[in-house]
C-alpha cells in the first residue's frame, strides 16, 4: 500500500491488520484523497452556512419559515423524483440502529426476514477506528458473499448505508492537512469497495444521509453521488439516498431536498427525537420554545410532531418519493406469554399503527422478534408495496404548525430519565459502543440528544419541577446526577466500570452547563481528550448485555 501525496493514514488499530490492508489499498487511497480534495471546499460552505443561518436566527430573532427562494421549486406540479428500484418499493420494515462493527448482530440480521438493514456508522454506532474499519469491513464482506450461512446480497435485506453526518470528523486521516470529514471517509471506502457489486445485484448501493439541514447540503450530496458514479463506471441515479429529517430548519425544506436529489431520491425518513433536540439547538435559549418533560408530553400525536410526519409523507408522495417512520426502540421481554410482552407489543403497534394510517411506506424496529409481526400489521392495514397513492391532499400545515412548542412542565422522574440516559450514553462511547439496553427499549445519540438538550435548557431557563416546585439549577442537577449514580452501579461492578461511569457523569455535567449549547453531543464527545484517549488505547469492547442472544 502507498499513500498519495497529500494523505495521511493512521497505522491500523490492533487486531484489525488483515482488515486494514483490505480497505486501504493504493487505489482505495488514491480514489478517497481525490473525493476528498474535490469536495473539501463545498464541505466547509455547508457548514458554514449552518453557522451563518443560527447566527442569523441569534441576532434577528427571526422564526424559519418556507423559503421565497424554493416557491418556484413547490409551486411547480410536474417534476417528480426518478422511481426508485424493485428492491426499494417494498420496504415496510427495516432493523434500524445496527452498527455493522457488532458481527454477529450483523450477521443476524442479514439472515432476519426484514425488508432492509440500516447499516449504521451515526446514531447506532460509536466511530471509533476500529469500529468505522471493522464496520466497513464487514459490509464489504457481506456484499461479496464472504460470510457462510448468509443469503447471497440479491437475496438478504437490503442495505440502506448510513455514512456518519457531516458534523463528523474522521481523525485517523488527513488530506491536504486537515481531518477528512466522517462522511466522506465512509461513503467513500464503501462506494469504492461496494458500489459496483451492489449495483450489479440489482441491491444498491443505498443510502441515509444524516442530518440534513438544508437544500444545499442536498445539493452537495447530489454533486458526490455524480461524481462518484462517474469516477466508478456507474450510470447516473445508481445510488440512491434516503435523507433524515432531523433538523427543524430542513422541515421548511423538504421539497427542495427532494428536488436537488431528484435523480437519486430514495425519499426522506421522519426521527422524532433528533429533531425534537433541534428546536433546542436553535431555539433553546428562547423561552418561547421551552420543550416539556418529553418522556410525559412529547409524542407523535402533538401538533408540532404530527404536522412534521404529515407534511414529510404528504410532500414525498405528491413527488412520487418514498417516506418513512421512525425506529420503535422498545424491546420484546423473553417470554411471549407474559402480560409485559403483551404490553410491549401492544404498545409498538398502537405508535406503528399511527404513522400507517399517517401514510407512510415503512418504518423501523430495532429488536428483530418485532420484524414479522410489524410486517403483518403492514399487511393487514395497506394494499401493495407502499402508499404512494396516499397523497393527503386535505392537509394543509403552515409554519405555526411546525413550530407550536407542546404544553406542559418538567418532573423529577423526566429529569432524572434524562440524566441517566446521558450518563449511559457518555459511558457506551467510553467503552466503544453506540448504543445500550435501558428499561426496555435501546438508547442511541439520538435519545442522548434530546435528553442532554433538555437538561441543558432547564436549567438555562430555571424551569420549576412540578412535583415539588423546586428550579432546575445546576446544584440540583449534580445532586441528582450522583443520585443516579448510585442507582447505576452495582456492587458486582470492577472498579474499572465504576471509575468509567464516574468519568461519564463528570463529562454530562460539563455538557448541560456550558454557556453555549453544543450543537451535537457526538462532536463534542468525538473532539474530547478523554474519549479520544479512551478509543485509542482500547479496542472496541463489542460485549452487549443479555438481550444480545435474542436481538
Amino acid at each position: 500500500m502507498s499513500s498519495p501525496n497529500g494523505l495521511e493514514l493512521a497505522p491500523p488499530p490492533p487486531g484489525l491488520e488483515t482488515e486494514y490492508e483490505t480497505l486501504f489499498t493504493s487505489d482505495s487511497l488514491a480514489f478517497l484523497h481525490e473525493l476528498l480534495s474535490t469536495f473539501d471546499e463545498e464541505v466547509d460552505q455547508v457548514l458554514r452556512l449552518r453557522v451563518s443561518r443560527k447566527a442569523h436566527l441569534d441576532l434577528s430573532g427571526d422564526l424559519p419559515s418556507f423559503l421565497e427562494s424554493g416557491t418556484n421549486v413547490r409551486s411547480n406540479t410536474a417534476w417528480r423524483v426518478l422511481p426508485v428500484p424493485p428492491r426499494l418499493q417494498r420496504r415496510h420494515v427495516d432493523i434500524g440502529d445496527l452498527a455493522p462493527c457488532n458481527t454477529k448482530r450483523f450477521l443476524k440480521a442479514l439472515q432476519s426476514p426484514a425488508q432492509g438493514i440500516q447499516v449504521d456508522f451515526d446514531d447506532g454506532n460509536c466511530p471509533t477506528y476500529y469500529n468505522q474499519i471493522k464496520g466497513i469491513h464487514n459490509v464489504l464482506k457481506a456484499v461479496h458473499n464472504q460470510f457462510s450461512n448468509v443469503p447471497h446480497i440479491s437475496q438478504a435485506p437490503v442495505l440502506m448505508l448510513r455514512p456518519r453526518a457531516w458534523n463528523m470528523i474522521e481523525h485517523n486521516m488527513m488530506v491536504e492537512g486537515k481531518e477528512a470529514p466522517g462522511p466522506l471517509f465512509d461513503f467513500g471506502l464503501l462506494m469504492f469497495h461496494c458500489g459496483k457489486t451492489l449495483f450489479d445485484n440489482k441491491s444498491g448501493p443505498f443510502f441515509y444521509l444524516s442530518k440534513v439541514e438544508s437544500f444545499m447540503e442536498a445539493r452537495l450530496w447530489n454533486n458526490i453521488f455524480v461524481w462518484t458514479q462517474q469516477k466508478l463506471g456507474l450510470p447516473l441515479g445508481s445510488i440512491k439516498a434516503t435523507v433524515l429529517i432531523e433538523n427543524v430548519l430542513a422541515a421548511f425544506e423538504m421539497e427542495e431536498i427532494l428536488y436537488e436529489l431528484r435523480a437519486h431520491s430514495a425519499g426522506l425518513n421522519c426521527g422524532i427525537w433528533d429533531y425534537s433536540a433541534s428546536f433546542v439547538n436553535k431555539f433553546g435559549h428562547r423561552k418561547t420554545f421551552l420543550l416539556p418533560d418529553r418522556s410525559k408530553y412529547v409524542n407523535l400525536n402533538k401538533r408540532f410532531l404530527r404536522s412534521y410526519m404529515d407534511l414529510l409523507v404528504q410532500t414525498c408522495h405528491r413527488r412520487g418519493a418514498l417516506a418513512t417512520g421512525g425506529m420503535a426502540a422498545l424491546l420484546l421481554p423473553p417470554d411471549p406469554h407474559s402480560d409485559s410482552y403483551r404490553t410491549v407489543m401492544t404498545s409498538v403497534t398502537q405508535l406503528k399503527l399511527l404513522e400507517i394510517k399517517a401514510g407512510v411506506d415503512g418504518f423501523m424496529v430495532y429488536d428483530l422478534n418485532l420484524i414479522e409481526p410489524m410486517q403483518k400489521l403492514f399487511q393487514l392495514h395497506t394494499e401493495g408495496d407502499n402508499q404512494l397513492q396516499q397523497l393527503c391532499q386535505d392537509i394543509t400545515i403552515t409554519s405555526d404548525d411546525l413550530l407550536s412548542m407542546p404544553s406542559g412542565g418538567v418532573t423529577l422522574n423526566g429529569l432524572k430519565y434524562n440524566i441517566a440516559v446521558g450518563v449511559l450514553f457518555i459511558d457506551a462511547w467510553l467503552s466503544g459502543k453506540g448504543h445500550f439496553y435501558f428499561r426496555g427499549q435501546v438508547e442511541d445519540s439520538a435519545t442522548a440528544e434530546i435528553s442532554r438538550s433538555q437538561v441543558w435548557q432547564w436549567i438555562r431557563h430555571q424551569t420549576q419541577l412540578e412535583d415539588d416546585s423546586r428550579l432546575v439549577s445546576r446544584r440540583l442537577v449534580t445532586d441528582l446526577t450522583k443520585e443516579v449514580l448510585m442507582e447505576l452501579m452495582s456492587p458486582s461492578h470492577s472498579q474499572r466500570i465504576k471509575q468509567r461511569l464516574q468519568t461519564a457523569a463528570d463529562m454530562f455535567l460539563e455538557v448541560v452547563v456550558k454557556r453555549v449549547f453544543p450543537e451535537f453531543i457526538t462532536t463534542y464527545l468525538s473532539q474530547d481528550h478523554t474519549f479520544r484517549c479512551y478509543s485509542s488505547t482500547e479496542p472496541a469492547d463489542l460485549k452487549r448485555d443479555i438481550h444480545d442472544s435474542k436481538l
